[in-house]
């Protein structure tokens, strides 16, 4: 095939100048791009993954399980941060979301506050609003004790929902129970295990609330103690593909995220609710994390 260039002959070569011009008018538009992508991927991760809620479920393998635990579900919610950047009404949602899943147990694992102690007049009462089965229970964060713990902590218990401080509960179903244990806050608290499980056999099942998820070597050496959850990570905020977070606080460098087997205990690491500064999230959604136990020869 001949290509006809006649047409073309007697066209006068573009100028320098010309050139020039055609070479700012392709930049000007790539900057353009460039400045509408980065106007883009700002608002994506300041305005809109900070509240797309993304539900995580998991099955766990529970060995010793009470048989009529076979399935018990709980909901983990953690970090919520009221204010300046985390508003109310993203957490009515959430509390909504939730009990839209009907969970037998609801688990709130610190950070409650941000800036003012008492932003928990607030929110206390939008988290009295969860509903589970056998109850909604608390730990404190470190968040919670660098603004004022008795403040965040009676401001909870007032609206009905206990905070266990080295304490547990038992859990009873069909005549069968489980533990459930709480920790002070491990950067800024004191939490004692051995006072949390005080009276309980060595053969209890308990599941252990710990904001902090980098102390699970040490929680994992306790037999009893079959599940550890815990927040604080908040998975990063930030997470680049194939490298992970490049930024995560204290005591949450090891376990960021997600679930672990941390030799035979299990460990949860929730991204959580809310932010920090800066205020925002990409590819790490805020979460609702839903969790089955189930009896580990289920699985076998």
């Amino acid at each position: 095939m001949v290509v006809d260039r006649s047409h073309l002959e007697d066209s006068p070569a573009p100028s320098k100048s010309l050139s020039r011009r055609g070479c700012l008018k392709a930049l000007g538009y790539g900057i353009l791009g460039i400045g509408a992508g980065g106007l883009l991927g700002y608002g994506y991760t300041f305005h809109i993954e900070p509240e797309w809620l993304s539900f995580e479920r998991i099955d766990l393998p529970i060995g010793g399980l009470p048989s009529t635990f076979d399935r018990f579900r709980l909901v983990c919610l953690s970090d919520f941060h009221l204010e300046p950047y985390t508003q109310l009404d993203f957490i009515e949602r959430v509390v909504e979301r939730a009990n839209q899943l009907e969970p037998d147990l609801v688990c709130l694992l610190g950070d409650y506050v941000f800036e003012r102690a008492e932003s928990i007049d607030a929110l206390a009462p939008v988290l009295q609003g969860l509903k589970a089965k056998l109850g909604v229970y608390a730990i404190l964060g470190n968040h919670d004790l660098w603004t004022d713990a008795e403040i965040v902590r009676s401001g909870l218990e007032r609206r009905g929902i206990p905070v266990l401080s080295n304490q547990h509960v038992k859990l009873c179903k069909g005549g069968e129970e489980i533990v459930l244990a709480g920790l002070d806050d491990a950067w800024s608290g004191e939490p004692d295990l051995q006072a949390a499980l005080a009276g309980e056999p060595q053969d209890a099942t308990v599941i252990l609330m710990l904001h902090e998820p980098d102390f699970a070597d040490e929680m994992a050496q306790d037999a009893r103690i079959a599940l550890q959850l815990s927040g604080h990570s908040h998975g990063g905020q930030v997470r680049l593909p194939f490298f992970g977070a490049p930024f995560l606080p204290t005591f949450a460098h090891k376990y960021d995220q997600g679930i672990y087997r941390v030799g035979a205990m299990w460990l949860y690491v929730t991204r959580g609710i809310g932010v920090i500064g800066p205020p925002g999230r990409f590819n790490c959604r805020p979460e609702i994390s839903e969790i089955s136990l189930v009896p580990a020869e289920a699985t076998t």
